[in-house]
C-alpha cells in the first residue's frame, strides 16, 4: 500500500485567522488540487489526518464538519484526485486523547486500517505537531512552507530529523512520487 497522510489547514486550504466554520470559508489551495490528482494517477492512496478542536470547543456541530469535508473531497475529485478518508480528532487541547495530535493516534489508525507499513508512508504538514506525530508513528516527514511551515521549520528539533522541506504540498507529492 503505498500510503501519503496530509494535514488540513495550512496544506490542504488557507490557514485563516480563528477557524474554519463552513464550506465557503474552506478556501482549498489550487496545488493541493493538482497534488491529489498527481498521487492518485501514480498509485497512491491519500489520507487526511487533522485535528478539528472546533467541534470539541462546541464553535461547529459534527455535522457543519463533515460538510466543509465533503465539500473538500468534491474539489478533489473534480479535479481528478482522490481523499479516500478524512481521520478527525475532534478533541479540545484541555481534553486531548491520544488521537490528537502531536500523539500519533489518528496516523496509527490510518496505517492499520490501510495495512501501510510506517516507515513506507509519509505525512505531509505545516505544523511542529504534524512533524511530532509523524516521528512517533515512524512515518517519513514532509514539511510545507505554507500555513504554518515557516515559523514551524525554525522550531524543529534535531530528534524529529530527518525532514523534508518543500515550498507546498504539491511541491512535496512531486517528490514522493519521484522516490
Amino acid at each position: 500500500m503505498k500510503l501519503v497522510l496530509v494535514d488540513r489547514d495550512g496544506v490542504i486550504n488557507q490557514e485563516i485567522p480563528g477557524y474554519v466554520t463552513s464550506p465557503e470559508e474552506f478556501l482549498i489551495l489550487p496545488q493541493a488540487l493538482e497534488a491529489f490528482a498527481l498521487l492518485k494517477k501514480n498509485g497512491f492512496t491519500a489520507v487526511v489526518v487533522t485535528n478539528q478542536s472546533v467541534v470539541g470547543r462546541g464553535i461547529i456541530s459534527p455535522g457543519m464538519l463533515h460538510a466543509i469535508h465533503g465539500g473538500m473531497q468534491q474539489k478533489v475529485a473534480s479535479c481528478g484526485g482522490e481523499i479516500a478518508e478524512v481521520f478527525v480528532c475532534t478533541d479540545s487541547p484541555e481534553n486531548a486523547t491520544f488521537r490528537r495530535k502531536p500523539k500519533p493516534g489518528m496516523l496509527l489508525e490510518a496505517l492499520e486500517k490501510y495495512n501501510a507499513r510506517p516507515e513506507e508512508t509519509c505525512f505531509i504538514g505545516d505544523a511542529l505537531t504534524d512533524m511530532e506525530a509523524a516521528y512517533a508513528a515512524g512515518c517519513q516527514r514532509y514539511l510545507v512552507m505554507t500555513g504554518k511551515g515557516r515559523e514551524s521549520m525554525k522550531r524543529i528539533p534535531d530528534y524529529l530529523q530527518p525532514v523534508a522541506v518543500h515550498a507546498d504540498i504539491l511541491e512535496a507529492a512531486r517528490e514522493i512520487i519521484n522516490r
